[in-house]
């Protein structure tokens, strides 16, 4: 009986008119990718995110999801590129987006429903809340799929992070292989931000963040955060025999409140230069990666 790889070429030469190779899996495709602006984030994504893709960026409330997302606009705008935020519950904060560098000239804030109940009556406060989520999603989804069609953007953040699991994950398969045919004729990156997966194999990235300890000044002064990365699948990732899970990475962002000054040296006339922390609450600063 012939040894199994030898047996593996015979019928590969048999059907190489009709299927080359048949039997030998092709390679893994390489993917565009962009920087996210955070060297720790692109160390563990060989690059950084992937252009004309679906990737998830998932963790609970505080775990630096958004000011990954944030760091990565930054990237885009900075290159004149246009890039728009779906904003589903109206969480979007403009002032923490261009402390933390992205141009918002340069970005379309499509805003979610944010008409306040009315606590008049019991009655109807429990059906705002009721039908809320399905309203809000329904026009997220809706505004996602336009501006994926239109062509015209680098990258479209879907912000679902404030939206329970249990609502979100009911959005049909259909609809994400439907948001990753386009961003890939499109060559538009759609980040989107939740609590859990939601694409499932409709996403070719999947990112889990998660808090680690705060950075203080004192007992009362936070100067920022540490927070961890984790890549739960990368579609585009190269193959290599024997390779291991990849390395959780680890990256702080500061706070702009700090304004400790330390002093370096003194000039001419006493006058004493100092050093100032100019990180944003959500601009990322130095990390350090471990395996």
């Amino acid at each position: 009986m012939p040894a199994p790889s030898a047996l593996r070429l015979q019928i590969e030469h048999a059907l190489e008119s009709r299927f080359p190779a048949a039997l030998t899996p092709s390679p893994r495709t390489t993917c565009e990718v962009a920087s996210t602006g955070i060297e720790e984030a692109d160390r563990l994504l060989e690059g950084g995110l992937p252009v004309g893709a679906i990737s998830e960026i998932t963790g609970p409330v505080s775990s630096g999801r958004t000011s990954l997302v944030l760091a990565y606009l930054a990237q885009r705008t900075a290159e004149e590129r246009v890039c728009a935020w779906v904003d589903t519950t109206d969480a979007f904060d403009p002032e923490s987006a261009a402390a933390n560098g992205v141009l918002l000239r340069q970005l379309l804030w499509v805003r979610g429903n944010n008409k306040k109940p009315n606590f008049n009556s019991n009655i109807q406060h429990k059906l705002h809340q009721s039908d809320k989520p399905w309203n809000r999603l329904d026009q997220a989804l809706r505004a996602t799929d336009l501006l994926l069609q239109t062509a015209g953007f680098a990258a479209i953040v879907l912000d679902l992070g404030d939206i329970a699991p249990q609502h979100a994950g009911r959005i049909p398969l259909a609809t994400w292989f439907r948001y990753r045919q386009a961003a890939d004729r499109t060559r538009c990156s759609l980040l989107v931000i939740g609590q859990a997966g939601y694409a499932q194999s409709g996403a070719a990235l999947a990112l889990e963040c998660a808090p680690l300890q705060p950075e203080t000044a004192g007992s009362t002064v936070l100067r920022g955060f540490t927070y961890k990365l984790e890549s739960g699948r990368q579609r585009f990732s190269s193959i290599s025999m024997g390779a291991r899970k990849p390395p959780v990475s680890t990256w702080s962002a500061g706070a702009h409140w700090d304004t400790e000054r330390v002093p370096q040296a003194r000039g001419p006339h006493g006058r004493v230069f100092v050093r100032g922390v100019e990180d944003s609450i959500l601009r990322p600063g130095s990390g350090k990666e471990r395996a």
